[in-house]
This record gives C-alpha cells, structure tokens and sequence, in this order.
C-alpha cells in the first residue's frame, strides 16, 4: 500500500463526494472519437471496469455522485468568434469531440446519472470547477472531501484536482480509475504533478476498502 494510502483518511457519506469527469463514450467506449487515443491507459489499468467498481462502492456506502462534465459541442458555439482559444480547445473544437445530441457525447452507459446525482456545468476547457457550478454544488451537499476517478488524467482529472486543493477540498484521486493519451502522460500526472495536490493517491482495491470500513 502506498504511503498516501496509509494517512489515514476517511471517507464520511455525509462529507464525501464521488466526482466523476467526463464519462464520455468518444473516451471510454469503442469507436469513440478519442477512444484510439485512449485505449492503451484505459486497457492496461482497466480504467472502466475500475470506475464502475468505485461507483458501485460510493452508491452503496451513500456516497454523493457528482458527475462534471466537458463541454460538448455545438454548431451554435461560434468559436471563430472567441478572441483567444488554446490550442486544447481548439483541438476538441475542430474535431467537434462530445458533440451534443450524438453518441459520443452521451455519457457511458454504465455512469449514467441515477435520480439523485448532481450532473453539473460544463466545464469549458480542463477543469470541472472554472466557470461551472461545480463548487456550490459540492458545498451546498456539505462535501468536504472528493473522490475523483474519470478522463484525462494530465488535463482535466489534473485540472479539477489542482482546483479542488485550491478550493479548500480533501482530494483523494484513484490512480487506476483513469486515464489518459498513453502511458509517458499517466507518468507525468502521478508520478511528478498530482502528489503536490491530491491528499491521497490510491488504488481502487485501496479506496474500496476505505468506502467499505
């Protein structure tokens, strides 16, 4: 068990939270648009089956689900307009990734929300929290602790941890619950960047046995 993993958290239903990022079918499914780009991290760790498992556990424990989700997008968005795009929005932009009213911009199957579950705003680029709802959400639950699983490991999951520990918020990031473009890119986020943020960083079988305790 890693170091982190034995600080001694804990996980109270009543100020923990489940945040799940962009559960998408163009990242998690087959034949989504940035499947192929995600197969290898998403392959080796068993990123699915591994955030089905902790769902499973939060549900069952009374864990909040809060699910935050990318922007998708639309004809009507106009970004020619905008006077300053990055080059990761403009990338999702041209290739019109999580398109809405189309099957890759569904939410997987298997992390659809159920009655209860906060679906929150979209973020516009990388983290859940700049410019959403995501934050009132959170408090207005009385969560003082995240769970966070989900897609990109070095973009958005990094993006919304940061945001999170900014914000105040035990973050707690399930290291083979994500993931992302290849491996070197993994390595960067959990290796180099996320120890900095994340108060933990944990295995599934690791945060199971929290939820359950």
């Amino acid at each position: 068990m890693s170091e982190q993993a034995k600080s001694g958290l804990t996980y109270e239903p009543e100020l923990t939270g489940l945040l799940i990022v962009d559960p998408y079918n163009d990242f998690l499914s087959e034949g989504g648009k940035l499947f192929e780009l995600s197969r290898s991290t998403l392959e080796a760790n068993n990123v699915v089956e591994h955030m089905r498992e902790v769902l499973a556990a939060a549900r069952s424990r009374g864990v909040q689900v809060f699910i935050a989700p990318h922007h998708r997008w639309r004809e009507c968005d106009l970004h020619s307009r905008w006077k300053t795009m990055p080059p990761i929005g403009a990338s999702a932009d041209k290739g019109r990734v999580f398109a809405d009213g189309s099957w890759g911009g569904t939410f997987h199957p298997d992390f659809e929300p159920l009655p209860g579950d906060v679906v929150a705003q979209e973020h516009w680029l990388s983290s859940g929290f700049a410019n959403t709802d995501l934050d009132l959400q959170l408090k207005k639950h009385g969560v003082r602790k995240v769970v966070v699983i989900g897609m990109r490991a070095n973009t958005c999951i990094e993006s919304t941890v940061r945001f999170a520990a900014e914000l105040g918020y035990e973050v707690t990031l399930v290291k083979d619950a994500i993931g992302s473009f290849g491996q070197a890119e993994m390595d960067a986020s959990l290796q180099f960047n996320m120890p900095a943020y994340a108060n933990a960083i944990v295995s599934t079988d690791e945060i199971i046995a929290k939820l359950s305790a």
